[in-house]
């Protein structure tokens, strides 16, 4: 599937904070903690517990939430499908819906009880 300047924005304007619970429920549901996921967000968005919770109460944007971001170094090696779209071919004009993606791939991976080295993307 292809991204479209649309969905692009549609998903840039998403506030972070309606959808952040539904990912958490999500983990709880399979197993993971809320320690877990806020590791997983930290490591990918460079995010500590307490800059979260700031986001999450000023109710940002993805737009924000990725812009603001220390983004990892390793995240290009996050590849696979969320959504019907791959990864790794979302053009880097729709920076923001990649991240997003990405974002999910990491929750995914979490949530089907990966391990959090591979997860991380953690070099042997």
């Amino acid at each position: 599937m292809k991204v479209t300047p649309e969905k692009n924005e549609k998903v840039a304007h998403m506030v972070f904070a309606s959808i952040y619970p539904l990912y958490l429920n999500r983990l709880e549901k399979n197993g993971r903690t809320k320690e877990e996921f806020h590791h997983v967000i930290e490591w990918f968005t460079g995010y500590d517990q307490k800059a979260l919770q700031t986001l999450i109460d000023e109710k940002v944007t993805f737009r924000t939430f990725f812009q603001n971001a220390k983004i990892h170094p390793n995240a290009h090696m996050i590849k696979g499908v969320v959504c019907g779209y791959r990864i790794e071919d979302i053009e880097d004009e729709f920076e923001v819906y990649k991240q997003c993606r990405q974002l999910e791939k990491l929750i995914d991976e979490l949530a089907k009880g990966r391990k959090l080295e591979k997860i991380l993307r953690t070099p042997k």
